[in-house]
């Protein structure tokens, strides 16, 4: 690792040559004379590693500059210590409260401040080392929370699918078209990362009516539809995470339809969430498009086709339009995750 930084910052270049002087062997120096300067310095890449600050300076005194500081995300963690000749306890209270590691009365003793600098430094850098830690854990955490969920997706689609790939592609599908219609970045990320769930309670639902190659009768298909309260009961009501709760809504929602003829709660129009809508439309056409034991996969242009048909009724029209529209997007994922 190379020499730390330290920003000093005085009125008086005689103050700073002091600091220099003490601190200049084994640290990279940076020096301003105001706090308006320091504070246009403190923000340059690469950021400094501590800064040393006077208080009394004409315009933006020590106090103030600390302050803004603090209130910047981007130097925030920086730490600062005082230097100044006003050492009375208020003043030191003063310094602490605006965000000050450290306060040293001047005039100064290079050997302490030396130490002190040092001591400062350490204790930023274990706290930047635990900071990154927790940051690679998150991460770490968050991509088995999304793994677990895609497996549980995927453990649904291979009773009724050769390759549980399904649940891949159609998530793909969904985030392409919630992007395209203005969701934002995070919210459909979190769509990507929940819609493989659509259809866990599929889990629940017996083979002989899942794999049946002919059409379903009507205590069958009652029984199938039950796959939603199923998947309900799977993720039972925890509340503790965004993406338990938007899987339970797309779980709730991707078979209704917007003119109201959907199950299990016949909701119509805006009533079903925006999550369903998406889901429902890009499982659809994903389903059309490969194989099932009750069918053969459908033709790009058939599925299209029956995915026009359908706008206004399983469909809400604009989200159809948008779809068409990422067709030559849709292909590409098709054509990566395929079976």
């Amino acid at each position: 690792m190379g020499k730390a930084t330290i920003l000093v910052v005085d009125d008086n270049p005689e103050n700073i040559d002091v600091l220099v002087g003490a601190l200049g062997e084994g640290y990279q120096l940076r020096v301003a004379l105001s706090g308006e300067k320091a504070l246009q310095i403190a923000q340059r890449q690469p950021l400094p590693d501590i800064m040393l600050l006077d208080v009394m300076m004409p315009g933006m005194d020590g106090y103030e500059l600390c302050r803004r500081l603090k209130q910047d995300a981007l130097t925030q963690r920086i730490p600062v210590m005082f230097i100044t000749a006003r050492n009375s306890s208020e003043d030191e209270v003063k310094g602490l409260e605006a965000g000050a590691v450290d306060f040293i009365a001047k005039p100064i003793n290079p050997r302490i401040v030396k130490a002190r600098v040092a001591a400062q430094l350490a204790l930023y850098d274990q706290q930047k080392s635990l900071s990154q830690l927790v940051q690679q854990r998150t991460s770490e955490l968050q991509l088995a929370q999304q793994k677990i969920i895609q497996y549980l997706g995927k453990a649904a689609e291979y009773k009724d699918n050769e390759t549980g790939m399904h649940v891949v592609r159609m998530s793909h599908y969904a985030y392409l078209l919630a992007h395209a219609i203005g969701m934002d970045e995070e919210t459909a990320q979190l769509l990507k990362q929940a819609a493989p769930m659509h259809d866990i309670g599929k889990i629940g639902i017996a083979d002989h009516i899942l794999l049946k190659p002919g059409k379903l009768d009507a205590a069958e298909w009652a029984e199938m539809q039950r796959h939603v309260q199923y998947g309900l009961d799977i993720l039972g009501d925890d509340d503790s995470h965004l993406l338990l709760t938007l899987a339970r809504e797309i779980i709730a929602h991707h078979h209704e339809k917007w003119d109201g003829s959907g199950y299990p709660q016949g909701l119509r129009g805006e009533e079903i969430s925006l999550a369903g809508r998406i889901v429902a439309l890009a499982d659809v056409f994903d389903a059309l498009t490969s194989v099932r034991p009750y069918k053969p996969a459908w033709s790009d242009e058939d599925a299209i086709g029956f995915i026009r048909d359908q706008s206004g009724q399983h469909f809400e029209p604009r989200l159809v339009d948008t779809f068409v529209a990422l067709m030559p997007q849709i292909l590409e994922v098709r054509a990566r995750y395929g079976d």
